[in-house]
């Protein structure tokens, strides 16, 4: 996930530039699938949050956007009717995600340690709680009935025990940084009493911290580093009840990660491949009962995210580029026809069922795929570019990206932009 300062200091370095820029495209019928796309950020730019990250009201009439001068939001009740108007609700601001109850968007006041809300119609300004001096970390996440900030922070007693890498590693940055242990703690403040509790401790690269939207005490988070090392997802309950992981491996190089809840908060689904660069799932826990179910995807509409509509009736996946685990075969070679593409899924469940001989077996299935948006244009790569982060909208009528595809490049990086994109194809031409 692309750091929120980063992301704010290049979209200021960019006013700078376009000035001069020609207009940027704001509405048009994408030649390559006949979809209709609509650009929701500003000229200066702006994106969408992170793919899991909650960005749409409760009433699913906005949505809030991260832009280069602070928190703005768009109307969606007449998007695709009249041109959006993305509004500026709190300038200097990242936003965490949008509250579950409220007509407000969570955003962190480092200088005050506290965690506050800017409700999208009228911009006031809260306090939601102020953290108490050891809750200290950069990555919160609300839960849905708004009782407990959750967070990750390093963990002040813990040990840092370095760990040696299996044989035929591929080295680099990320296998470094894993194997040096990190000491880190997942812990909640009460946002009524401020009450300060740790609920886990590991020396693991903890990441990708998720409340469930239905679940007050149900948490989703990640272990970092290069997934072929890694048992990466796992599930955690803020009473106290041990974190236990989501997957575990059954071969070598099995990879799996990028997870993220159902909108019902029943499943956990992320992204498989059996082995790494091999075949290719996006797969399914179902928390309550532990069945699993995999839908199969082709290589070229793997995707850096994926996600999943309200009714969990469709998913979704933003494509990849050339320098993606999908444009290369397991030794390593580049292939062509990378899945440069925002896709649209519909679940199939394939037919038939074997004797189970007393033990749960996984139900697999398949994909159906649809292109929606061209992104042939678009820089993945995360030195310049940016990951699209994906959402369907509440309605189920839009799924919301970024893009980098117009944009003029600054200092060699492309700014990034907010689109929508409708599902039903346009019966206009351009």
């Amino acid at each position: 996930m692309a750091h929120p300062i980063r992301l704010i200091a290049l979209f200021a370095l960019a006013a700078h530039h376009l000035g001069a820029a020609e207009t940027l495209p704001a509405d048009w019928i994408d030649p390559q699938t006949g979809h209709r796309i609509i650009r929701l950020s500003p000229d200066s730019g702006g994106g969408s949050l992170y793919f899991h990250q909650r960005s749409y009201t409760p009433e699913g009439d906005k949505v809030v956007l991260r832009t280069r001068d602070g928190i703005a939001v768009v109307d969606l009740k007449r998007l695709g009717q009249t041109p959006p108007q993305p509004e500026m609700i709190l300038a200097n601001a990242s936003p965490i995600a949008m509250a579950w109850g409220t007509r407000e968007a969570y955003f962190f006041a480092r200088q005050e340690n506290t965690i506050r809300a800017v409700h999208v119609d009228t911009k006031a300004v809260r306090d939601v709680v102020k953290l108490p001096p050891q809750a200290r970390g950069a990555q919160f996440a609300i839960n849905c009935d708004e009782s407990l900030l959750v967070a990750i922070g390093p963990d002040p007693d813990g040990k840092t025990v370095p760990r040696k890498a299996p044989s035929g590693g591929m080295g680099g940055t990320l296998e470094a940084q894993w194997a040096a242990g990190t000491p880190k703690m997942i812990y909640t403040v009460n946002i009524k009493t401020g009450e300060f509790k740790v609920i886990h401790r590991e020396n693991d690269w903890t990441n990708h911290l998720q409340c469930s939207p239905t679940d007050p005490l149900q948490i989703l988070f990640c272990h970092e580093g290069p997934w072929h090392f890694n048992n990466r997802t796992w599930i955690l309950r803020a009473d106290g009840t041990p974190a236990r992981p989501v997957h575990e491996r059954t071969m070598n190089m099995e990879i799996w990660g990028h997870e993220f809840f159902s909108q019902d908060g029943k499943w956990v689904w992320y992204d498989l491949q059996t082995p790494r660069s091999g075949v290719y799932w996006l797969a399914g826990y179902e928390i309550a009962t532990g069945r699993r179910l995999w839908y199969n995807l082709e290589r070229v509409e793997w995707s850096v995210h994926f996600n999943v509509s309200r009714d969990g009736q469709l998913f979704a996946g933003d494509g990849g580029g050339p320098g993606s685990v999908g444009a290369r075969t397991m030794d390593g070679q580049d292939i062509k026809g990378n899945g440069q593409w925002i896709y649209l899924f519909t679940p199939t469940l394939a037919r038939g069922n074997s004797f189970r001989d007393e033990k749960p077996l996984i139900d697999v299935g398949f994909f159906k795929s649809e292109r929606l948006a061209d992104m042939s244009r678009h820089d993945y790569s995360k030195e310049r570019g940016v990951e699209p982060n994906l959402s369907f909208t509440p309605d189920g009528k839009w799924i919301i990206f970024s893009g980098n595809f117009h944009s003029p490049r600054v200092n060699g990086r492309a700014i990034t932009h907010a689109y929508a994109v409708e599902i039903a194809k346009s019966d206009r031409k351009t």
